[in-house]
């Protein structure tokens, strides 16, 4: 499968128009609904195999953010070797309390393996955290950056994105944009 043919596939599976408040308090018409690609086996496999390339070297930790970064970075490990840790957005005051569950992060150099990236604001919240608790993060991956601003958000904090697809290859992959659907919601980071 091509770079656009991966693009057109999730165009088609999560592509919503409508009126969207996204993670970050903006306001979309448009939304990219990652739990429609992450729902289908086939799909996620496919947007895995095409990410473990951009893995930078020395990454030791994937680790995925609650909720959509989690069954992206367990694809994803499956493709790369790598131990997965899964990132609460707050710790659990029970069982391990642990922020991070998974493969330990102290003295790692760890990965941070979001879905959709629009201003960051989760990514950088949580980079926080981990590195707080020892984790050496450098770098995010995402599978959409929607290049609005994160990018250069998480630059300032020393974390360089890198992205599988952006949402203009996700619009120039499809000859004619065609809604999967139109519904109004308020809507997690996308």
């Amino acid at each position: 499968m091509t770079h656009s043919d991966l693009a057109a596939r999730i165009h088609a599976a999560a592509h919503l128009t409508g009126d969207f408040v996204l993670r970050s308090g903006r306001t979309a018409t448009e939304y990219f609904d990652k739990y429609r690609f992450e729902a289908d086996p086939v799909l996620l496999d496919a947007v895995a195999e095409r990410m473990a390339p951009l893995v930078p070297a020395g990454t030791e930790v994937l680790a995925g953010l609650e909720m959509g970064g989690i069954p992206v970075v367990t694809a994803l490990g499956r493709h790369t070797g790598l131990p997965c840790a899964f990132v609460r957005k707050t710790a659990k005051a029970y069982g391990t309390r642990r922020l991070a569950e998974g493969a330990e992060i102290g003295g790692r150099r760890v990965l941070i393996v979001e879905d959709v990236v629009t201003s960051g604001g989760q990514i950088l919240l949580s980079t926080e955290e981990l590195r707080t608790l020892g984790a050496d993060v450098r770098e995010a991956l995402c599978v959409i950056d929607r290049g609005q601003g994160g990018a250069e958000a998480l630059a300032a904090q020393g974390i360089r994105l890198l992205s599988l697809l952006t949402a203009d290859d996700l619009r120039a992959s499809v000859a004619s944009v065609t809604p999967v659907a139109s519904v109004t919601s308020e809507a997690s980071e996308a």
